[in-house]
């Protein structure tokens, strides 16, 4: 078991199926594990559904309601480390991400970096599809980000990453303090404090064509507010010490309210 992507989703019955066969055709050896937030549109019920078709390569997690995209990944996370995952990779269900790109991103960390991240903001990335408003709010998302945390990253929001098992082993998950637009801040800066090499890749980042856009004003605040508060306890707390996993991750004491579904 060497490559895990975790997906988590909330309504995308309209991308879902097509998500995790993209991402099997690649031919690379990849498991993909789905974590659902109660989906009432059924998209728990499709995953299900494809269990035969992908035997014990597909995984299914099931939430009760809408916890939050960095609760998801945490719990992808441990669940990952806990079947000896070598790569984690994290990638949206909306084809916003191309599977295609998750070999690049694979490569990059296998010859060394901690972190792999699918930038839209370094030489030849890009965005496709995006309204000029959104695009605007990205692009001084990234740069507000930069100029208060001084993180040597261009993309720092990014959702298209691939972890060494090494980088997520070593954070206290309790310690992250973001569950939505902020949760990609803080998973890097805390990789970048932790003194793990952070590397960009650029892609092309295509708006999604189906379903709908998670994004709304709350999101948006926790990310301005969210990125001074890590700045804040970096220079007045110790940031490292309290982000660093001096345990094991099975000790983790993050534990959402969760119904657990594996393929037997």
């Amino acid at each position: 078991m060497d490559k895990l992507v975790i997906i988590p989703t909330f309504n995308e019955k309209e991308n879902v199926e097509a998500i995790i066969d993209a991402v099997f055709a690649l031919q690379q050896n990849y498991h993909v594990l789905i974590i659902d937030d109660g989906s009432p549109d059924g998209t728990a019920e499709i995953v299900k559904s494809l269990f035969t078709k992908y035997p014990n390569l597909l995984f299914l997690e099931e939430r009760k309601g809408k916890l939050g995209l960095g609760t998801a990944y945490i719990h992808g996370f441990i669940w990952a480390l806990n079947r000896n995952y070598q790569y984690i990779f994290e990638m949206d269900a909306d084809f916003s991400h191309s599977p295609k790109d998750l070999e690049r991103l694979y490569q990059v960390c296998k010859d060394g970096a901690g972190i792999a991240v699918g930038s839209r903001y370094v030489k030849g990335g890009k965005v496709e599809n995006w309204p000029a408003n959104r695009i605007l709010l990205s692009k001084g998302a990234s740069l507000y980000t930069r100029i208060i945390t001084w993180m040597p990253v261009k993309d720092p929001t990014a959702g298209f990453v691939c972890y060494r098992r090494e980088v997520l082993e070593a954070m206290n998950f309790s310690a992250i303090n973001f569950v939505g637009y902020a949760f990609q801040i803080e998973m890097k800066f805390a990789a970048w404090k932790l003194n793990f090499l952070i590397a960009e890749v650029p892609i092309t980042f295509i708006d999604r064509k189906a379903g709908e856009s998670k994004m709304n004003k709350g999101i948006v605040k926790e990310g301005i507010l969210g990125v001074l508060k890590l700045k804040w306890m970096s220079m007045f707390k110790n940031y490292r010490r309290n982000v660093k996993n001096t345990g094991s991750f099975k000790d983790a004491s993050y534990k959402p309210s969760e119904i657990a579904i594996e393929q037997k």
